[in-house]
Formats: structure tokens, sequence, C-alpha cells
């Protein structure tokens, strides 16, 4: 009895699974003196002084960011679903996307009625959506906007 994925699924499974332990381990990478100071920001930066305790990797010290701490290759990249992301602006954007390998996300300046209709796309082709909202049919949305108008005219 076979199983219905193929090898290459398998392993990208492995590796998602090999990425989410490895982050677990992953410390917080801070920025030296980020702790200290008000004035900086705790947000990753390189240690570079000639006598940085940090650059030294002095026992004690937070970890440095090193190549050991990267996931599998076959992962980077990737959205925790598994999925490489497509940025969508317009329906015909949607049309270039793999539904098998790629999930699209919908560009935040797009608006309500747009988005309807990309949704409405991306669902008959299968095609994963990474930032769904709940959404209203396109003759509400247009409904709404005629109200709208009225009340704009009135």
């Amino acid at each position: 009895m076979k199983s219905e994925k193929k090898p290459e699924a398998f392993a990208k499974e492995r590796a998602l699974r090999k990425r989410e332990r490895v982050k677990g381990k992953k410390p917080d990478f801070r920025r030296q003196e980020g702790w200290r100071y008000k004035r900086l920001e705790e947000s990753w930066r390189r240690p570079r002084g000639i006598d940085s305790k940090m650059r030294k990797k002095v026992k004690g010290w937070p970890r440095s960011v090193e190549v050991g701490y990267r996931g599998p290759k076959k992962t980077r990249g990737l959205h925790p679903s598994g999925y490489a992301e497509a940025l969508v602006y317009n329906v015909d954007d949607v049309e270039k996307v793999d539904p098998k390998t790629q999930a699209i996300r919908i560009a935040r300046t797009v608006g309500a009625r747009k988005r309807v209709e990309i949704s409405a796309r991306a669902e008959e082709r299968g095609i994963h959506i990474l930032n769904p909202r709940e959404m209203k049919e396109l003759e509400e949305v247009e409904e709404e906007e005629k109200g709208k108008k009225e009340e704009k005219a009135e």
C-alpha cells in the first residue's frame, strides 16, 4: 500500500518539522547592550568593537548570530504552511501563481471589491490565501458604495 505523497513532499515536510525544531532551540538574538540603554533597540546588530565580549563569544554573554543556527535549505523563504508566498495586487497576478507550490498574500493596498474578485478567482483555481478576511459578496460591497454615494449627494 503506497502513500499518495511524492518523496519530495515527504522531504519538504521533514525539513519543515526540522526547521521548527531548530527555531525552538535558537536563542533570541539581542543587540549588545540593548538591554542596558533605552536609546538602543534590542533588534540584532553585529558587535564590532575590538574589545567586545559578544564578538569574542565570552561565556555569560548573549549568543551571536552564526551559520549553525540556519534552517534547512529546502525550507528557507517558505511560509510555515510549506508554500512559497506570492504577493498579489490584482486578478491577473492570480493567474501567474502555481497552486501546488505557492500561496498568495493579498497586498494591503487592495480594496474590498478587488479583494473579493481575487479571493473568488483563487478559490476557483484552488490557491491557498495566507491573509483571508471574512468577505462580503461583491453585490453587498457595491450596495454599500451606492449607499455612501447617496448619503454624500444629500
